[in-house]
């Protein structure tokens, strides 16, 4: 960029902070049935040091059926301490009807989430599929693949947990560990099977938030390095305002009106009906 002065780049570094700081901390309006949320890592400088830092990420549908990329921050680590203070700014700024969070089984999100929200938390079934097989061995893991599968080929919540424990009981006495855990990540694997049908492949795992994360570890790794978290909130910043303006004139909504509306605390009262 010959031609460029150092203050023509300040300026318009200081127009994008402006504008991405408008974004990250605008008022979070009406409500969010579905949440799901998830962590990248970049390296940046600190003190002389090249350290790794977490990126962490929510985006959310409301109840217009429309998603939009609800806040974003930097930190040291996926800490507890951290993804509760990220909840509690977003609740700040007006996040609520919250129904269900999506996100990996970091420890961290899981107990952030029972402590800040009122809400269903669902365990990634994609990331709890890549564990339980890391118990079948590669021989086995096909098997155990189809095996799983079936619970969740099933139309309904009581018939989807009536297979998972049949699956788990097959393979009790040949692959124990597997089995417990399964039991002991059942109500949360299945936790989407509770919502309406019409959902399911768009909330049982954090396949929504995936691409925003793609193309921030595309962007970001391109840079390597960064001098300072000024320069990641900015450009990291600026890749989410992108995605959310990308989805706001998207014609078509996430989910029907018809199937999120059911989902909300603020009933729809009708009018009664005048006489003729």
């Amino acid at each position: 960029m010959s031609g460029v002065s150092k203050s023509q780049v300040s300026r318009l570094c200081e127009e994008i902070d402006e504008r991405v700081k408008g974004f990250l901390d605008r008022p979070i309006e009406g409500e969010w049935p579905y949440i799901w949320i998830d962590a990248t890592y970049v390296k940046v400088r600190q003190n002389n040091r090249i350290v790794s830092v977490a990126i962490i990420l929510a985006i959310g549908v409301n109840n217009d059926g429309r998603r939009e990329v609800l806040g974003m921050d930097i930190g040291p680590s996926e800490a507890e301490t951290f993804w509760t203070a990220f909840l509690r700014k977003l609740a700040r700024r007006g996040l609520r009807g919250v129904k269900l969070v999506t996100s990996d089984a970091h420890e961290g999100i899981k107990a952030s989430v029972g402590k800040v929200m009122n809400a269903t938390w669902q365990r990634c079934r994609v990331h709890f599929m890549r564990n339980a097989l890391a118990h079948a061995g590669k021989s086995g893991r096909r098997v155990v693949s189809a095996f799983i599968a079936t619970a969740f080929a099933q139309d309904d919540a009581g018939a989807a947990r009536t297979q998972w424990r049949k699956v788990a009981d097959q393979l009790r006495p040949t692959i124990g560990k597997l089995a417990a855990f399964m039991d002991e990540a059942e109500a949360d694997v299945l936790a989407y099977t509770a919502f309406p049908k019409d959902h399911w492949t768009k909330i049982y795992s954090t396949n929504p938030i995936e691409r925003p994360n793609g193309e921030i570890k595309r962007r970001t790794n391109v840079v390597g390095i960064f001098p300072n978290e000024a320069a990641i909130f900015r450009l990291v910043g600026a890749i989410l305002l992108e995605q959310n303006d990308e989805w706001a004139v998207q014609r078509g909504r996430y989910m029907t009106l018809e199937t999120i509306t059911p989902l909300s605390d603020t009933p729809i009262v009708g009018l009664p009906t005048v006489a003729t």
